[in-house]
């Protein structure tokens, strides 16, 4: 949740992302279909949910996957129509295909060189029919050596509100670090600049404060307000006066005082070896 391991759009980025902060590196390269995408990322978040449901059950979990794209579209409130299996298997390519590089160690272990979301990602089809249509009967997956230390080793897992499936890219951001910073009923206060470092935005400073305040205004954020603050900054003691005035944003999260998480949805899809 803390870092912009993810592009923020739709469409296909191929401009690399790269963030560097004090002790943390991360270099992400794009597929020849782009970098994986936010919307990407839920399929990794249903995985995570289902392998977290299985550790706290006790049982055994490996890095192979089934399950069925009914299923995932139902938990991510995902319409079933011919579009939606088409960017299933867009996401899929790109989280098999995005290669990714950090210091962020996992487990206890670290990564050198590039590793990718999946190892593997396969669609499962049966035929039919003389025309020999095709229905798609399961999605088998591999989860990559590092993603998977990261749930079964460290279990810093953080449950999503249902309602984040339904925000924008920028709003899905700010809601995994209002989760990953806000301790209790604490508020979390960040620089603007900085939090659009870690928001992973290609935006210009200016247009990204646009974004914000609309954000803030519509107030729609999942169990968090947020608010922007201005400090104009005095010149320095026998500086000449600027031109414009220097001001200094910052953006403070709030846990709302009446914050309740949605139910836990049921996963009914169960975790087989992918064969």
């Amino acid at each position: 949740m803390a870092f912009p391991f993810f592009a923020l759009t739709k469409t296909a980025q191929m401009k690399p992302i790269e963030y560097h902060s004090e002790n943390v590196s991360i270099e992400v390269r794009p597929s020849q279909n782009g970098v994986a995408t936010i919307y990407d990322k839920e399929i990794v978040l249903y995985i995570a949910s289902l392998m977290a449901a299985k550790l706290r059950e006790g049982e055994p979990v490996g890095q192979d996957f089934t399950f069925t794209a009914h299923d995932f579209f139902r938990v991510t409130g995902t319409s079933l129509s011919a579009r939606s299996y088409t960017r299933l298997s867009e996401a899929l390519s790109r989280l098999q295909g995005t290669q990714i590089r950090t210091n962020i160690e996992t487990g206890g272990e670290g990564e050198e060189g590039y590793f990718s979301w999946l190892a593997e990602a396969k669609l499962a089809y049966s035929t039919r029919g003389r025309g020999g249509d095709k229905r798609l009967k399961a999605v088998r997956v591999r989860l990559c050596d590092w993603l998977y230390r990261a749930i079964k080793l460290d279990q810093r897992i953080l449950a999503y509100h249902h309602d984040y499936f339904s925000l924008g890219p920028i709003e899905r951001r700010l809601y995994e670090l209002a989760r990953s910073h806000c301790d209790g009923d604490e508020p979390w206060e960040i620089e603007i600049e900085v939090l659009r470092r870690h928001v992973g935005s290609n935006d210009t400073a200016p247009r990204f404060k646009h974004t914000l305040k609309g954000i803030a205004e519509a107030d729609e954020l999942p169990e968090y307000q947020m608010a922007l603050y201005d400090v104009v900054v005095p010149p320095k003691p026998g500086a000449p006066k600027p031109r414009r005035r220097e001001v200094l944003t910052t953006v403070v999260i709030t846990p709302r005082a009446n914050r309740t998480r949605s139910h836990p949805i049921p996963l009914t899809t169960q975790l087989v070896p992918a064969v």
